[in-house]
């Protein structure tokens, strides 16, 4: 038996309730996801808690004879609820939570090469009474760079079992096992008064002190390393060639991916035809559903590529630092270094972004972040802004070898979102969300190698969501859209495409947008993406899909046949600044609980977006 619960154990009254529900906390930068993950073995589900939008993630661990949920709280470091985070957390664990039954043991997650910090958040947990199991994680790398703890002591100290382990190693976790088979109530200890942060931070100073804790000593690299990423001048510079690099790649590497999985779709469906009877049913796989969603998945390579580097700067621990270099820019707008971090998050999606600005403690600078958080460019714009660009602006290097002009093009626009939700963060906190500058405190996380098995995961995530908004939400919408360019029947014909319904409706539409140097079509595929933003490839692959004229040729072909280049650029910008996604929407409404916000969001953003692209098209227009 492990030592280190043995001597517990020995001071305890045996539990005789059996585990089934147990609550796994830690600060954040702790590990607690990596070993979330090791313990569930994937086997996970994600949802909200009611009535709030904080998510909540539980998994099934499984033990001989029995199956354990364990729910995956917030990271926090206290349990004063200030925030939204910690408000979740203290709820589930005082069992205050609707729909969660209150848990029957706690693993408390500490990273044990910040020890003395971390272990605040040990006071407040073990005062619940609950059975609670200390795992130090990343003792691997404690003992590799000289660190030190005396566990037996730290368990006396603490009057809880305690266990070194390593979730990336996957080693010291049987003593989970153990514990969840024979957990016991803390011992009794003197604790501060958990209310108080001061206090709490003392104690945890002294119970460090007394358990002969060695803090590892930082790699001298380390220390160099953060003088350069972190200077007022080489930092910012570094973080703009690591993005170039990024964008650059996307379309050096992802853009050959995607041409190769777009031929292999389009010869799919080509072998497929002849199968297939000539009539209604062909027009609707081939015409309908087949291009509408497959125009869209040839994208997926790029985005899993683009993700790829979010995964690997955001667990080498280089994001973080970046969000200090932000702070910067953040304060010079009236926000802190905590925007940042949802603001970088909305890169992959404005929805948990908004999610994420629940950690900014001043009502009006969270109000700001969810009111600019849509302006950042979603992994949503990808799949037009790829196609765009590579339909209308020939690749050339700009800088050598290391930056082409379509990578450029992209850079930019993810640019002009940036400062755009910048103006407008420095508009709403010069007026009516002006408020004090509270300080910014981050922890920055050690430098480490991203694994194989995190960088997978991320990735099999978001490849799975993309191919199901793909085979969801898409393929409805190009479904109507190819019922609608079916309508009115004549004489059980369909009609020609000028002559359907959809586009009497593209037609209505059509004076509004023609300034922006769109056609009816456009239009169309403007309305459709106010679903969801990539909703646009696919209803434009279905339109011309239909139309004659265009059946043959690829959808990039298909735009150079009805866009100007002038066109195509403001199609660009417009898509860079509008607001054109139901969910954003929706989450935006039920974090400020009134519909005023998301209204205000978007007739603000509709509207910058059309003066922006029609601007833009008149410029253009003039210097050809």
């Amino acid at each position: 038996m492990n030592p280190l619960l043995q001597i517990v154990a020995s001071s305890t009254t045996r539990s005789q309730q059996q585990i089934r529900n147990v609550a796994l906390i830690g600060p954040p930068n702790s590990g607690k996801t990596t070993l979330f993950n090791r313990l569930t073995n994937l086997r996970q589900k994600v949802g909200n808690y009611p009535g709030i939008t904080v998510e909540q993630h539980t998994g099934v661990m499984a033990l001989p004879g029995q199956e354990i949920t364990i729910v995956d709280l917030p990271g926090v470091y206290g349990l004063n609820p200030y925030s939204e985070d910690e408000r979740v957390a203290v709820n589930v664990l005082n069992g205050n939570m609707d729909g969660v039954p209150r848990p029957e043991a706690v693993l408390l997650v500490l990273d044990a090469t910040n020890l003395t910090r971390h272990l605040s958040l040990a006071a407040p947990v073990i005062a619940l009474g609950l059975p609670t199991l200390a795992l130090l994680n990343m003792g691997d790398l404690l003992t590799r760079r000289s660190g030190s703890i005396d566990a037996v002591k730290l368990a006396g100290d603490l009057g809880i079992p305690v266990a070194i382990v390593s979730a990336t190693m996957g080693t010291g976790l049987e003593a989970v096992g153990r514990f969840l088979e024979c957990a016991n109530s803390p011992i009794k200890t003197t604790l501060p008064i958990v209310q108080d942060v001061r206090e709490c931070r003392k104690w945890a100073a002294r119970v460090a002190s007394e358990s002969d804790y060695r803090p590892p000593l930082p790699p001298t690299w380390s220390r160099r390393l953060d003088d350069i990423l972190l200077h007022k001048v080489w930092g910012p510079l570094v973080f703009m060639i690591v993005v170039g690099a990024v964008f650059q790649t996307v379309f050096g590497l992802g853009q050959p991916l995607s041409n190769a999985l777009q031929d292999l779709l389009t010869d799919m469906g080509q072998k497929a035809a002849p199968f297939i009877a000539n009539g209604f049913l062909r027009s609707l796989l081939l015409d309908g559903i087949w291009k509408g969603v497959t125009s869209v998945l040839v994208f997926l390579p790029q985005i899993l590529v683009l993700f790829l580097f979010i995964g690997l700067l955001e667990d080498s621990g280089y994001l973080a630092r970046a969000a200090l270099i932000a702070d910067r820019t953040m304060s010079f707008v009236g926000l802190n270094g905590k925007a940042f971090i949802p603001l970088l998050s909305a890169y992959s999606c404005a929805v948990p972004a908004i999610m994420a600005s629940r950690t900014i403690e001043n009502k009006r600078d969270r109000l700001a972040t969810i009111l600019i958080a849509p302006f950042m460019t979603c992994s949503a714009r990808l799949p037009i802004y790829t196609l765009l660009i590579a339909a209308f602006i020939p690749e050339r290097p700009v800088v050598g070898p290391f930056l082409g002009s379509r990578a450029l093009a992209m850079l930019l626009l993810y640019v002009l979102g940036f400062v755009a939700a910048i103006g407008t963060a420095k508009m709403l906190k010069s007026s009516v969300l002006k408020s004090m500058p509270a300080p910014f405190v981050l922890e920055l996380p050690e430098y480490r190698c991203p694994t194989l098995r995190s960088v997978g995961l991320r990735l099999m995530d978001r490849g799975r969501v993309f191919v199901q908004q793909a085979g969801t939400v898409i393929l409805l919408v190009s479904l109507l859209v190819w019922g609608l360019t079916n309508l009115p029947l004549h004489q059980c014909q369909p009609p020609e495409l000028e002559d359907s319904v959809v586009a009497h409706l593209g037609h209505l539409i059509e004076p509004a947008i023609r300034p922006l140097g769109f056609n009816w079509k456009i239009g169309v595929g403007l309305l459709t993406s106010v679903v969801a933003r990539e909703v646009i490839v696919g209803t434009l692959g279905t339109l011309y899909g239909r139309d004659p004229q265009t059946r043959s040729v690829s959808l990039q072909s298909a735009l150079q046949h009805d866009l100007t280049f002038s066109g195509a650029m403001a199609l660009l910008v417009f898509f860079a600044f509008a607001m054109q996604c139901t969910s954003t929407l929706a989450v935006v409404r039920r974090e400020t609980n009134s519909w005023m916000w998301p209204a205000i969001q978007f007739f603000y953003m509709t509207g910058v977006a059309f003066l922006a692209a029609l601007v833009v098209h008149e410029t253009l227009s003039v210097l050809n």
